[in-house]
């Protein structure tokens, strides 16, 4: 078989795949419960903020903060950043403690098309709060199951 004839083979055998196993969406309580159980998640305290259009979504740049004194008594334990599209949905997790200083994160993130991005702490009691952003990206990433 000649090498333009392989290609073609592996081309045809892709494209008929179902699409199925590629990003899907997937709907909040499917995407928050692997991390927070059955606890309850609460909006505010934490401030995500990224354009709402992305002309590329290899690299997206996004802020989130949390607004906590960061005492021993009233911290952050976690921050994690959440896709409801990515192949896998937690893009990165940050683990902070009481003298971990203000979590204020400045990050670029891959996004696999136009979806909701999350923004989830954890308190020191237990808690959980969000923020959630909608961003329209032009030009996917995140296309295989990588």
């Amino acid at each position: 078989m000649t090498l333009r004839r392989s290609m073609l083979c592996a081309i045809g055998a892709w494209c008929s795949l179902p699409l199925n196993g590629l990003a899907q969406h997937v709907s909040p309580a499917q995407l928050l419960q692997p991390f927070v159980g059955n606890s309850p998640v609460k909006k505010g305290r934490v401030a995500l903020v990224i354009a709402r259009l992305a002309d590329n979504g290899l690299s997206v740049p996004l802020k989130v903060s949390v607004a906590s004194a960061m005492t021993e008594q009233d911290h952050v334990r976690q921050l994690l950043l959440l896709s409801n599209r990515n192949p896998r949905p937690l893009i990165v997790a940050f683990e902070f403690g009481a003298g971990a200083g203000k979590p204020n994160i400045a990050t670029r993130v891959r996004l696999g098309g136009s979806q909701t991005v999350y923004a989830l702490a954890q308190m020191s009691d237990g808690s959980w709060w969000q923020d959630t952003a909608e961003v329209e990206v032009t030009e996917s990433a995140c296309l295989d199951q990588t």
